[in-house]
Formats: C-alpha cells, structure tokens, sequence
C-alpha cells in the first residue's frame, strides 16, 4: 500500500512582507503544490493523501479562498484526507462545517472530523486525531489509541502536534508521547505515523515510521525552518515501511548574515545577492553588521534597492543588523561646494560622528543622500 504522506498547507497564508505581486504568486504556488500531487500520485501509484493539519491559514478565509483551495485539491483526482489542526480546528467557527466549504467539496475530498478509525478500504485504516481548539489539554494521540487493539488492517496514524522529544517543555500535557507511539507501532497497533505541525521534513525516533512530511511549501526563513518543500511517498507491507521525501517546493526564504566593513564587503555581498537563482521565488532576510563610511553606506544602500526590485522581497532583519556609518576624513572635501552649504556639511559630518543615535541616523541618511546626487551630477 502507498500514499502520499503531506501537511501545513496553510492555505491563505498572507506574509505581511510580501508586496505588489509577490503575494498572489505566494498564494498560487501554494495552490499548485497541492494541485500537483495528482502527478505525483500518478507518477509513483499512491492511492490516497494524507494532510496531518494545518490545511487553511486558520478558518476565517475569504470565498476566493475557500473555493480555490477545493479546485485545487479536486485536481489531485484521488481521495485526499484532511486532519484539522490547530490553525483550522473543529470549533464553532471551522472552516469545515461552513457553507461554502460543504457545499463546494469535492467527492475525493474527505474531512477526519471525529478521532477514531476510519476505513480506507478493507485492509487500509486511518486512526485520526483531530483538534477540536487551539489549546487542546490532553495528548490528542494517546487519547484516540486508548483501548485501540491490534487489528487486521495496516492502520495510518494521522496527528498533528509537537513530539515530547523534540519540545524542551516535555511536559505540556498536549505533546505527542513518543514512547507510548512507538509502543503502539512495535505492537502491531499502528503501522505508520504520519504528522504535521513542523515545517521540516523530520523523521522521529528510531523506528523509522515516526515523521513530518514538513510544509509543501516554505512559510519561514530558513533558520527557522531548515528543510521545507516536501512530501514523503509512504510504501508499508509485510517486509516493513519505506518513506522516500520529495521535494516540490519552489519558494526559498534565506537569511545572510553578512560583515560589511569596506567597499569590498559590499561589492562581495552585491556578487552573493546577485549569484541566487529564482529571485522572483526567493525571499532575502539580511542580518548585516559592521562599520561602513558614508561612501560605503550610499553603495549599500544603491545595492539594496536594486536587489529589492529583483527578488520577491529582500530587506534588513532590524533586530539582528548593526550598521554603524562613520564619515571618513576628506570623504566629502572633492564635491566642489563651499559657503553656508560647506559648512552644513560639516555640521552633519560632526552630528553623524558624536550625535545620539537618532540624529547621528539622520545626519548618516543626508549625508548618504548628498554623495549619491553629487554622483548623478557628476555623471
């Protein structure tokens, strides 16, 4: 039996960074990483799909939304069981029980909105554990196995959540226990557990029938999460459990972490930028620290904005970035003015130097500015 084992589609996901166009094109390769896993299905001979949580943003979502999101999970053109998660769970607002949503899904679209087994096909169980809030107060794992004894069919066990293992506050009563699920594995209870909540493609434990397939599609900068794009093509028989990740994600979210200290630092940060593929895909988070002079600033600044206009987003991580810009001396003694506008520029070369931090900010700002206008005039 072989199924394709994917969670957090977190379908309507908005990033509040993301402008212009970069927005729409976010959303619809969200959409299309789920509607291409009918060629995936097809390709490998999977029978069904499995979405361990987080299929919406949460459950406030427009019409366009809610009706996209079933078009494209009519296209995988076979059954696709969908776990509510914390994001989208069972409560009163689900977006599950909505008009819209019940009266638009499609007959391959089947919703796991009791815990408990449910049948595939003879042979094939799914044991689901669905949220019911955002804050559930018990381990939503040990309370569907609780009784659940082993049985003749091969049983997918499909939750969402945190793994006590992986969690340093081992002790919040809603993690998954990983020592009483791989019991029910070793005991024949379960064959296979398929989850979601994290984003990286992540095998848990020893037995090597514990993982998160990860989000399809990225949704953090990649300190956060390290390895996102994937779906996993699950096989479970007699000889055991093959899991094979697949990678089908086309968005990146990077982090740099840069020191500029000198024109060559820039220019080398210019050539990093400059060497990333799929900048209309790619998102650029810049963590820069160093001491620049005004010169060094204004070629910053000039690179920063070109590379704005390329990739999907880029800019500055605020609270990991420390530039400090000091005026070198003569950098402003060629621009050809003197009088009352010579002496201003001298007053802002002292306030850039010994100013408080928000005039000396300031101060850096104009200086920057008159270097690159006295370069247009030049030019």
């Amino acid at each position: 039996m072989r199924f394709l084992h994917t969670a957090d589609w977190q379908l309507g996901m908005t990033r509040h960074f993301l402008a212009g166009d970069a927005q729409p094109r976010f959303s619809a390769a969200r959409r299309d990483a789920v509607a291409g896993l009918g060629a995936l299905a097809a390709e490998t001979g999977a029978e069904f799909v499995v979405v361990a949580g987080d299929v919406f943003e949460h459950n406030q979502l427009s019409p366009q939304v809610i009706g996209q999101s079933l078009e494209a999970m009519r296209a995988i053109g076979i059954p696709v069981y969908l776990l509510p998660g914390n994001h989208d769970p069972l409560d009163a607002a689900s977006v599950y029980t909505g008009p819209l949503f019940t009266a638009e899904r499609p007959e391959n679209v089947i919703v796991l909105d009791r815990a408990g087994v449910h049948q595939v096909r003879p042979g094939v169980e799914i044991v689901a554990a669905p949220w019911r809030s955002k804050a559930p107060t018990t381990d939503l794992v040990a309370d569907v196995l609780d009784g659940l004894a082993p049985g003749p069919a091969t049983r997918i066990l499909l939750a969402h959540g945190g793994v006590d293992v992986l969690d340093p506050d081992r002790d919040k009563p809603s993690l998954i226990r990983l020592a009483a699920l791989e019991d029910a594995l070793a005991r024949g209870v379960l064959h296979y557990a398929a989850l979601g909540d994290k984003h990286s493609l992540t095998r848990v434990g020893g037995s090597g029938r514990v993982w998160y397939s990860g989000a399809p599609e990225v949704t953090n900068f990649d300190d956060v999460e390290s390895d996102p794009g994937h779906v996993l093509v699950v096989d479970v028989d007699e000889q055991g459990v093959t899991v094979e990740p697949r990678h089908v994600g086309r968005w990146r979210f990077v982090t740099l972490h840069r020191q500029v200290d000198t024109g060559r630092d820039v220019a080398d940060l210019d050539v990093n930028l400059d060497l990333l593929t799929d900048k209309d895909r790619t998102v650029v988070r810049l963590a820069l620290t160093g001491s620049l002079t005004v010169t060094d600033r204004a070629a910053l600044d000039a690179c920063l904005d070109k590379y704005a206009r390329l990739f999907a987003w880029l800019g500055l991580w605020e609270r990991r970035t420390d530039l400090a810009v000091i005026p070198a001396d003569g950098e402003f003694s060629d621009l050809g003015i003197g009088g009352f506008a010579a002496a201003a520029v001298d007053e802002l070369v002292a306030t850039a130097r010994d100013g408080d931090s928000g005039s000396a900010a300031d101060a850096q700002a104009a200086l920057a500015l008159l270097l690159r206008l006295a370069d247009r005039g030049a030019a």
